[in-house]
């Protein structure tokens, strides 16, 4: 019962210490925010702040528009990730639960994608998207995910070959097609997987700063990132602006991750079947 105790212990210990290492950042960049601007050239600099400075969110946010900016950023983001999704999901359902010629193939040959680097991409793309006219718009960066990633695909179609054929087989019994099969059956039954590629996705479209900088330049077409970085000039860095944007920018992931932690912890993928 002793060894136990200890061993429940250390391990609560380990994961407190690796708690206080992941939340440090976010902390530091909290009571970065919350300084005074002089206290930032203080040697050696104090962990807590001397004087709370609240305003220094309302003056970031009112430095540059970043109303606008957040705008930009949610239609972005919901539009990219919406499309991602669905995508997605429909292409891994073609994959897991369909057997045709070259699949294989096809399936290595999108895993392969993951591997190119997105430097040896943008000039190509960049040439691409002038062609059709899309530069300057919010196209570049919702459009190519209506296609789908090869990530989170393969991350549906891991799940989908673990679900027995009995839910498909009853379904084709009852008459009906894959659409309602796919719809009724296995869309519920991918929840969990749906929404954490969402929520990954989310994290990943919301912090671009590459893909926006290459492909707008209007300045009211500019996201978050964007304007986060206008904090930074020549000679000088505003630190306590850019971590008080930055604070703001981590609630919206925060608040998605706490919304669909229910859903991506709760796996029924197996209820259905008995015996």
């Amino acid at each position: 019962m002793r060894k136990h105790r200890s061993k429940t212990f250390f391990i609560y210990l380990i994961l407190g210490i690796l708690v206080v290492i992941f939340l440090f950042p976010l902390f530091w960049a909290i009571v970065t925010a919350l300084r005074a601007p002089a206290e930032l050239s203080d040697v050696p600099m104090s962990i807590l702040p001397k004087e709370v400075h609240l305003e220094n969110f309302s003056e970031a946010w009112n430095a540059q528009p970043f109303t606008r900016y957040l705008i930009n950023s949610l239609i972005v983001t919901s539009l990219a990730v919406i499309g991602m999704v669905l995508s997605s999901s429909i292409v891994a359902y073609g994959f897991a639960r369909f057997e045709f010629r070259g699949k294989k193939v096809l399936f290595m040959v999108m895993l392969s994608t993951m591997m190119i680097p997105w430097d040896v991409l943008v000039i190509p793309l960049y040439m691409q998207y002038n062609a059709f006219g899309w530069l300057d718009s919010f196209k570049p960066l919702i459009i190519p995910a209506w296609f789908g990633g090869a990530f989170y695909i393969y991350l549906m179609v891991q799940f989908l070959r673990g679900i027995p054929r009995d839910f498909e087989e009853s379904a084709v019994i009852d008459g009906a097609n894959h659409w309602q099969i796919f719809t009724k059956i296995f869309v519920p039954l991918m929840k969990p997987q749906m929404f954490l590629s969402g929520i990954m996705y989310m994290i990943v479209v919301w912090n671009d700063y590459l893909g926006p900088l290459v492909y707008i330049s209007d300045s009211d077409k500019f996201t978050l990132p964007i304007g986060l970085s206008l904090f930074k000039g020549a000679y000088t860095v505003d630190y306590t602006s850019i971590m008080a944007i930055a604070v703001l920018m981590t609630i919206p992931t925060i608040i998605a991750f706490f919304l669909g932690q229910k859903q991506i912890l709760n796996n029924d993928a197996g209820s259905g079947i008995k015996g």
